[in-house]
């Protein structure tokens, strides 16, 4: 025979399903803030890598008065540190000006800033939206 004592120990299914229930909204709030702080966090990827290609940029045209055309020829690699993001070069006809664009890739590719881009004169921008804090 049960007593009265022997069964208040322990928990019943509802109150398994309550917590359950509880650690799936909090997982549901929390894992997408997480994710886009992660993607804010990997996208100073991107800005180091073209303010280092810019450096490099203007190291150049103090030897040779000209931008470099590609990035063999200022001795820099075209992916960043840890693999975020590919950066291009375009300079004018006259070797005079250049566009830095870093792009994502990988995992970053679900960044809303998406193309992050600084010229010669320090103007610095992006292709996509802002929805995931300031992108500069």
């Amino acid at each position: 025979m049960c007593t009265a004592s022997a069964r208040a120990h322990g928990f019943t299914l509802i109150e398994l399903m309550v917590v359950v229930v509880i650690i799936a909204i909090l997982a549901a709030i929390a894992i997408p803030g997480y994710s886009n702080y992660v993607l804010r966090a990997r996208r100073t990827d991107g800005k180091e890598l073209l303010l280092r290609l810019a450096q490099a940029q203007e190291r150049y045209y103090t030897a040779n008065n000209r931008y470099a055309d590609d990035l063999a020829t200022l001795g820099q690699p075209q992916t960043s540190a840890n693999a975020y993001y590919v950066a291009q070069i375009a300079t004018s006809s006259s070797s005079q000006a250049y566009t830095l664009t870093a792009t994502p890739q990988v995992n970053q590719i679900a960044d809303v800033c998406a193309d992050l881009t600084l010229d010669n004169t320090g103007v610095k921008s992006y292709s996509g939206s802002t929805g995931n804090g300031a992108c500069w």
